[in-house]
């Protein structure tokens, strides 16, 4: 095999076992929640509704793309392209706008009790579902491209002008200009909710800002002003963070898409695809860790699961005694 394809191969492999794992155990922590609560916060329901998207992401791309790698596995024919690439175009959308609309609602959250802002998060939270099925039937939609133009490298071989190279399928949009019009919608629904983002979290930090020196003003040096301002400060962190980390990983993938559109000839080799699928797959990958980091309902789940399991076993030896 050649040293590419094998790079190629574990580097997909690596994002599925990261990934794979992180996002289940997220699903799972908040599916223990419902169980244990019969509740489930709007907060909670976008970020479990993220880690769907995100495990869809990482199952479908990368997974099916390391087992095809090592010639353990391929389901790219025809109809396999066309599954695969739909099913990843949309969960990638549907990962973006839905980290999106978490920190908007996160914004909205710590807005002052009683203005405009806090009756649009309550709405926003009574209405979720509604938000939850206009975002599935919006990128669904525009995903629908990947259906129409893919198809399996293996009975493809007249390289036209205007197809993209994804290794095992190509996405031949038959024409210059369907490819343009495609590539730019595509932008389009990548950078609205970017720009749309970066713009909440800088409220949120504001905010966060403002609030804690409200906070020192009130209560001085105390103790209380103190643990309010540190959780303050560690909230506003984790956001940085996933800003960070969503606009340079995304960022990254719609420059390289960007050239793609550029480039009036098809490329002969799937590298610059690969790097977009890889960036955009490792956002998917990580976000989960961040999350089990920061949301203190996942990490408790995770942990009282972990110390359920040795008293299992404990009960178990001794019953068997």
């Amino acid at each position: 095999m050649p040293s590419d394809k094998l790079l190629r191969g574990w580097l997909f492999l690596l994002l599925a076992v990261v990934g794979i794992p992180g996002n289940i155990a997220v699903i799972v922590a908040f599916l223990l929640l419902i169980l244990q609560e019969c509740l489930l916060l709007a907060a909670d329901a976008i970020v479990l509704h993220l880690a769907c998207a995100n495990l869809l992401v990482v199952l479908v791309r990368c997974l099916l793309e390391a087992l095809a790698s090592f010639h353990l596995a391929n389901v790219f024919g025809d109809v396999g392209c066309k599954a695969v690439i739909f099913i990843y175009r949309t969960s990638r959308a549907l990962s973006i706008w839905l980290t999106f609309l978490l920190s908007a609602y996160q914004c909205l959250s710590i807005a002052p009790p009683g203005s405009s802002w806090a009756s649009a998060r309550v709405l926003v939270a009574q209405n979720l579902p509604v938000v939850f099925f206009i975002l599935w039937v919006l990128h669904t939609s525009m995903s629908a491209g990947a259906i129409l133009f893919s198809v399996s490298s293996r009975n493809y071989t007249a390289l036209a002008t205007s197809a993209v190279n994804a290794e095992f399928c190509y996405v031949n949009f038959r024409a210059d200009v369907l490819k343009e019009a495609f590539g730019a919608v595509q932008v389009s629904r990548d950078v609205v909710p970017m720009a749309l983002m970066t713009l909440t979290s800088l409220i949120i930090l504001v905010l966060l800002y403002k609030h804690s020196q409200h906070l020192k003003g009130l209560r001085g040096a105390g103790s209380a002003g103190a643990g309010s301002c540190g959780a303050e400060q560690r909230a506003a962190k984790v956001v940085v963070v996933l800003v960070t980390v969503y606009v340079v990983l995304y960022g990254v993938d719609n420059g390289l898409w960007v050239y793609t559109l550029t480039v009036r000839h098809t490329l002969s080799s799937s590298l610059i695809s690969d790097l977009r699928v890889f960036f955009a797959s490792l956002y998917a990958a990580l976000s989960p860790l961040v999350i089990i980091a920061s949301n203190r309902k996942v990490n408790g789940r995770l942990r009282c699961v972990a110390q359920e399991r040795p008293l299992l076993g404990k009960t178990a030896r001794l019953r068997s005694t």
